[in-house]
């Protein structure tokens, strides 16, 4: 049996439900699971629907620069089966991870970015995307300000992940300062990035309490576990259509 998910959007009204089970009915169908969200401030008149097959493995593109904790999760979780996706290849504006991609026999492209070249640093990317027919991304700890013409060109379909420390703790160290202040817990956020900086719609989200007992470095480990763990179960709901977008918010089906 194939199982296949439907997502709607339109304005809300008398017998949608009724109307789109007995479609599904019509042509022999069976619906193994619904769920619905009312928003109140709703206001569209026209239906948007897609459907998506779990047979159909999507193809996401890594993004990283140094950080490896959330590509060897995520690389781990792909080669177990895990994660029912193509990854064509990753992007990094450094050299240092390509030790893992070897390792995992992944196509790895160093693009270095700097001030002078980053026109032609995201023409380069936009050109590997193109070619490799890519579905979304994933920002793995990938430390580069996203251009607003990939933005617009993957519009809620670009994940990244970062510290919950914002915006009261900026800066290279957010760790440190959170630990001067005394922090009582530790947060990740995954989101949908948009060309507000950090301010997407957000997926995923979970926080681990800390105390004085804890280092910098227990701070920092707990949180690049957290990170790791949040940022697959937002590829999930990505990945299974259980995150909807309206306006700068999502909607996320159990």
């Amino acid at each position: 049996m194939q199982k296949i998910t439907l997502q709607i959007s339109c304005n809300d009204q008398q017998g949608i439900i009724a109307s789109v089970t007995g479609c599904i009915q019509s042509y022999q169908g069976n619906i193994m699971y619904i769920n619905q969200h009312v928003d109140q401030i709703e206001n569209r008149f026209n239906m948007e629907w897609n459907t998506y097959s779990p047979k159909d493995k999507q193809k996401m593109a890594l993004f990283v620069s140094k950080y490896d904790h959330c590509l060897y999760d995520l690389l781990g979780r792909y080669h177990s089966g895990e994660l029912n996706i193509k990854i064509p290849f990753i992007i990094s504006n450094h050299n240092d991870l390509k030790h893992i991609a070897n390792r995992f026999e992944i196509p790895f492209y160093y693009i270095p970015i700097t001030k002078d070249n980053k026109t032609k640093a995201e023409e380069l990317q936009l050109e590997l995307l193109e070619k490799y027919n890519i579905d979304f991304i994933v920002l793995a700890r990938y430390m580069q300000i996203i251009s607003t013409q990939l933005i617009s060109k993957f519009k809620n379909r670009i994940i990244n992940i970062y510290h919950s420390f914002l915006p009261a703790f900026t800066g290279a160290k957010p760790y440190h300062s959170a630990f001067k202040r005394g922090v009582k817990i530790i947060g990740a956020t995954s989101h949908y990035v948009t060309e507000y900086l950090d301010e997407g719609p957000i997926i995923e989200q979970d926080i681990v309490r800390v105390s004085h007992i804890h280092t910098i470095s227990d701070l920092i480990l707990k949180g690049r576990d957290l990170e790791k763990i949040v940022l697959s179960r937002a590829i999930k709901l990505h990945l299974e259509k259980k995150a909807m977008v309206h306006d700068n918010k999502t909607i996320i089906f159990s």
